[in-house]
């Protein structure tokens, strides 16, 4: 029988002398560890299946021996129970992952997923300035549905959109811990049968709001007043207007993206605020005659390859785009017009509105195909086997399309048309702006 140390008390063992392990009693296989320069801690000696094993369980004097003793009478309990120590040590620390370790996480496993660098920082920001304060330090497998709750609630009438936003992405995170082991059960931020029956619907709230966007029958005076006002800002803008395009693909886009003998600006998958995942197709956007002059005026700035570059030579704001139209609204207020606001709304329009307005002149004023729109906004038409199988952007239809929107944009009737270096194709009817 092997034979047992004397067990000693709080003052022997502070008094211990080293370098050297010693035996503190009380336990069998419980030492303090002691170094060169008096550095002291606890260690835990046992056998497990013929193997020998260490577990460290702290500092001296910051855990004391009392409580490294009861460390100790618990894993020797576990050993006659045929339970490893320093392994449901491990699998207790797994379980307890934190919410924020979860995150960081989850983005590095899904970051390349993310449609643009932009993207993937408004993901980080949303999470950090509103979910991780709360919900950061506590383990994943503890967060329940009051905990999302009290991160919601505060956002959730004042600032909708984004709390809808952070609840989703609250929800995917913790549904990536599920996954991966470090909690079981529903996820306490699922909306559907769970959050929806404690929180207003985000639609009724904001009431289903689309961007503001310009009446039709303001467009051509609206485009006009553009046309009037100089600066890079007012000339992307009016570009953003003749192509449907998104503000960022416009604000980002570069010139080796346009090919000027083919009249076509092609914005590749995944680029800076595109809005076009890095696994979708490019996204080809037949120029307009108006808009190809509009490219050929511009200056070019040198070490930029950027198209709409402000004065430092980077990227355009939203706000420049925004700032733009908002003084077009203003000046028009000024003169005893209405200014331009959104039909429905009577809110100034803004620049992403324009959007709205070109697919409202298909759909009322036009005979051109409905899918043919959606495809010049980049949206995805049908279902996901028809996504599969139908690969085809109609480019060579949509040049006449937005040939016509440019007509009707500078009042110009079908003359926009017959600048158009489209093959001979049958032309829709366009009909009359009323």
């Amino acid at each position: 029988m092997p034979k047992r140390a004397k067990e000693l008390g709080s003052l022997e063992v502070k008094r211990l002398k080293g370098p050297g392990t010693f035996a503190v009693g009380g336990v069998a296989g419980l030492a303090l560890q002691i170094g060169r320069f008096d550095s002291r801690s606890w260690v835990f000696r046992y056998r497990f299946n013929g193997r020998r094993r260490e577990a460290g369980i702290g500092p001296y004097p910051d855990v004391p021996l009392a409580k490294a003793r009861e460390y100790a009478r618990e894993a020797r309990q576990q050993i006659r129970e045929g339970v490893d120590p320093i392994a449901h040590r491990q699998a207790v620390r797994r379980r307890l992952l934190t919410f924020a370790e979860a995150v960081n996480l989850y983005d590095a496993e899904k970051a390349v997923e993310f449609r643009s660098a932009v993207h993937h920082r408004q993901w980080r920001a949303s999470l950090e300035r509103h979910v991780i304060p709360m919900l950061g330090a506590m383990a994943v497998g503890d967060v329940v549905l009051q905990d999302v709750m009290d991160v919601l609630r505060p956002i959730w009438t004042t600032k909708t959109e984004t709390a809808s936003k952070v609840r989703q992405r609250i929800e995917r995170v913790l549904d990536y811990a599920t996954v991966t082991g470090h909690r079981s059960g529903d996820n306490p931020a699922r909306w559907r049968g769970n959050l929806d029956l404690v929180l207003p619907a985000p639609t009724k709230l904001t009431g289903g709001r689309n961007y503001p966007s310009l009446r039709l029958d303001d467009a051509v005076r609206w485009f006009a007043a553009l046309q009037e006002r100089d600066g890079v800002s007012a000339r992307a803008l009016e570009f953003q207007a003749l192509t449907a395009a998104r503000s960022g693909a416009v604000r980002f886009m570069t010139w080796d993206e346009v090919n000027f003998e083919t009249g076509l600006w092609t914005i590749q998958p995944g680029r800076e605020a595109s809005k076009i995942p890095p696994s979708g197709r490019p996204h080809r956007v037949p120029l307009a005659y108006s808009s190809r002059t509009l490219l050929t005026d511009l200056p070019r700035a040198e070490g930029t390859p950027l198209v709409f570059w402000n004065t430092r030579g980077g990227a355009l704001s939203d706000a420049a785009l925004a700032a733009v139209m908002r003084k077009i609204h203003e000046a028009d207020l000024r003169a005893g017009g209405n200014g331009f606001v959104d039909a429905q709304t009577g809110v100034p329009a803004v620049p992403h509105g324009l959007r709205s307005t070109f697919r409202t002149w298909v759909g009322e004023r036009t005979d051109f195909d409905g899918d043919m729109a959606e495809i010049a906004l980049a949206h995805k038409v049908g279902n996901k086997v028809r996504q599969a199988y139908d690969r085809a952007d109609q480019v060579e239809k949509r040049r006449y399309m937005m040939a016509a929107w440019a007509a009707f944009l500078s009042s110009d009737g079908m003359q926009e048309t017959e600048k158009t270096e489209a093959p001979e194709a049958p032309i829709n009817r366009v009909m009359e702006a009323g």
